[in-house]
C-alpha cells in the first residue's frame, strides 16, 4: 500500500487526471468532490498529502487546508486554483497550505510539488 493522496476538486476531468497520475506513481488516492467531502476524508482516511481545489462547490478549499491544520500530524496541503491572484495566493499560504499552483499546470511541477511535499521540503512557489 502506498501514501494516500488526498485529492479535493469538484472537476471531474481533473480528478481522473490526478487518479491515473497518482495511481501510476504508486500512490493509494482518496477522491472527494466538495468541502464537507473533503473534510470528511481527512479524518477518516489520514492522507499523507491533501490536495483542494480554492473553490468548491460547498464552500472555500482554504477550510480544507485549515481542516488538514488542525489533525494529529498535519499533511502538507497544495492547494490548486483556475482564479490565480495574489490575494488568493497569500490567503491558502495564510491558511496553512504548502504551497500554491495556477490551474492549469503541467504534470511535471505537481509532481515535483508532491514530492517535495511526501519528503517534508515544500516551498510556497506560485
Amino acid at each position: 500500500m502506498g501514501k494516500i493522496v488526498l485529492v479535493v476538486d469538484d472537476e471531474v476531468d481533473f480528478l481522473a487526471m490526478y487518479e491515473r497520475l497518482f495511481r501510476r506513481q504508486g500512490y493509494d488516492v482518496v477522491m472527494a468532490t466538495s468541502r464537507a467531502g473533503g473534510i470528511d476524508a481527512l479524518g477518516r482516511k489520514h492522507p499523507a498529502l491533501v490536495i483542494s481545489d480554492l473553490r468548491l462547490p460547498d464552500g472555500s478549499g482554504l477550510d480544507v487546508v485549515q481542516a488538514a491544520r488542525g489533525v494529529l500530524n498535519p499533511p502538507p496541503v497544495i492547494v490548486v486554483t483556475g482564479h490565480l491572484s495574489e490575494h488568493n495566493r497569500r490567503a491558502a499560504l495564510a491558511a496553512g497550505a504548502s504551497t500554491f499552483l495556477s490551474k492549469p499546470f503541467a504534470t511535471s511541477p505537481l509532481m515535483a510539488a508532491v514530492r517535495s511535499g511526501l519528503a517534508g521540503t515544500l516551498d510556497s512557489r506560485v
